[in-house]
């Protein structure tokens, strides 16, 4: 609970203080509680603040690069929140880092995932690794598919922090995965790609 108040705390004041204006559709999509994964697409270092903010009712870890853990007070701050932390260079590790976030959904935690792994930084959304919803299939819990613009705003379009700009945050209809056979299992991340893509070019388009 503490974890929960700390990191939308610190989201919302984060959209506060930058004067970000946040625009969020489909709220009403959002399951009463969890645990759930949320799948978005990745645009920049906003998309974790700006999840914590609107995600307020969910504790929620990410699944983040192991880069991350690196950086200054804000890596030691994401392990902190259980988030698991990813090295792509090395598939074994992988694997064992997504059982660990299986063990966190387990206990009742909520994850956040960005399967492209990497930001797009505005431009168009990466496939989606295949394998990386065997976090919700594994222990049968539901998919949000999220489509956010205008995060890259924040850092990536500059090179440095900046606020003034706006966010735009579409929630979907929660997939379910218990009892899903093998093969739509496997077509899942494919299934929440098309979804998070029509999503975001709907944003786009506005």
């Amino acid at each position: 609970e503490y974890i929960l108040k700390a990191t939308s705390t610190w989201g919302k004041r984060l959209v506060r203080d930058l004067n970000i204006h946040l625009n969020v559709l489909g709220k009403e999509n959002l399951p009463e509680k969890g645990p759930v994964v949320f799948v978005a697409n990745h645009q920049g270092y906003g998309d974790i603040p700006i999840c914590c903010a609107v995600l307020d009712a969910f504790q929620t870890g990410f699944i983040a690069k192991k880069s991350l853990s690196k950086l200054p007070f804000y890596g030691e701050w994401i392990k902190n929140i259980r988030s698991v932390m990813i090295d792509r260079d090395d598939p074994r590790g992988s694997l064992r880092s997504i059982e660990t976030a299986v063990e966190f959904i387990k206990q009742g935690f909520s994850m956040v995932v960005f399967p492209e792994g990497h930001r797009s930084k505005g431009g168009e959304i990466s496939e989606f690794k295949k394998g990386s919803l065997r976090l919700a299939t594994k222990p049968g819990v539901p998919v949000v598919p999220i489509s956010i613009n205008g995060t890259y705003k924040l850092f990536e379009e500059k090179g440095y922090m900046q606020g003034n700009f706006t966010v735009d945050f579409l929630i979907h209809p929660m997939i379910e995965t218990a009892g899903l056979s093998r093969t739509e299992a496997s077509n899942l991340a494919a299934e929440v790609e098309q979804i998070v893509r029509k999503g975001l070019n709907k944003l786009k388009s506005k």
